[in-house]
Parts: C-alpha cells; structure tokens; sequence
C-alpha cells in the first residue's frame, strides 16, 4: 500500500491545479453590478506589528456597495478590547466617513480598497486591502486582509483578518 502513496499524491497534487487553472479562467457572470446594495459584516483577526505582540481586531461593519465599484462604511472595530478611535456618529457610536472601491471579476471574485479619515494631526488615514469571494449569486461575500496601512503610515503592517458579510433586504429561506 505505501508504494501506491506518492502515485495518489501526484493525482492529487494535478487535480488540484488542474481544478485553480480552470476556476482562473472561468466566467460565472459576475461584474461590479452583481456586489450591490448593504452588506452586514463581521470582523475578525490580528495586527501583526514586527517586533510587537499581536493586536486583536474584532468587529462589525455595514458597506453600501454602489453596483459600480464605489463603496462607504460604517463599522465599530474593538482592538485588544478597546472600542478602535475615529470619528463616530455621536448616536450609534459608529466609525463614519469610510469610503472606497472595488472590482468584481467574471469569476466571482474580487478586491477593494477601504480608506479612513485621517485622525486629528495624522496627514493620511489608515487603509485597508481586501482580497474577497462572492457567493449565493452575490448575497453573501467572503474577504481576507491582504494589506494594512495604518494612519500616516505608507508602510504595511502583516495582519490575519478576515470578514463575512450577508446582503441586507434579502429574505432567508
């Protein structure tokens, strides 16, 4: 049975890059269209500063997708169980003014760019890059951090963050 082993791995190993070729170059129909409307997210993961300990992130964020790759947000992010510093709606307690972009590809997949007003003194705000998967024909939306800038920074810091999000408006079943 060992001597079967590495001949299954191969098959394995080949189905595999066989199954990332063909998903690269398939068309499910998707376009910046098919991301539209208000999305509840939940955050989670780490900072990873060199050097430095890990900081928690946890969070929740509401993103309006404009259907024609423009994005705004609001969110209330807690960081190593401190409420995060921004400007907040003095009502809800959340961060405003967060505003970006995205691009959604053929395949149903995508990125983003979120940008945040730069804190009193600080010349730039932090930004966020967004690596995602859309899925139940764009209801749902699955994203992963691919780069950090934080406030007047234009140096990135490694992070592990990932969100989920759900359409708003759209009755489950």
């Amino acid at each position: 049975m060992k001597a079967h082993i590495p001949a299954i791995l191969l098959v394995l190993a080949c189905s595999i890059s066989g199954a990332a070729r063909a998903q690269s170059g398939d068309n499910d129909g998707c376009t910046n269209a098919t991301l539209f409307g208000d999305y509840a997210f939940r955050v989670d993961g780490q900072l990873l500063p060199p050097g430095a300990p890990p900081i928690a992130r946890q969070g929740v964020a509401m993103t309006h997708f404009d259907g024609a790759g423009g994005l705004t947000q609001v969110d209330f992010v807690m960081s190593n169980g401190a409420p995060l510093a921004g400007p907040a709606d003095p009502t809800t307690g959340f961060h405003i003014s967060e505003q970006g972009s995205y691009k959604v590809n053929p395949d149903c997949t995508g990125s983003a760019e979120i940008h945040f007003p730069a804190p009193p003194g600080v010349a730039s705000g932090a930004e966020i890059d967004l690596m995602f998967v859309l899925g139940d024909h764009g209801r749902i939306i699955h994203t992963v951090v691919s780069r950090v800038l934080q406030p007047g920074s234009t140096t990135p810091v490694p992070a592990s963050i990932h969100s989920d999000g759900v359409q708003m408006g759209f009755p489950r079943s």
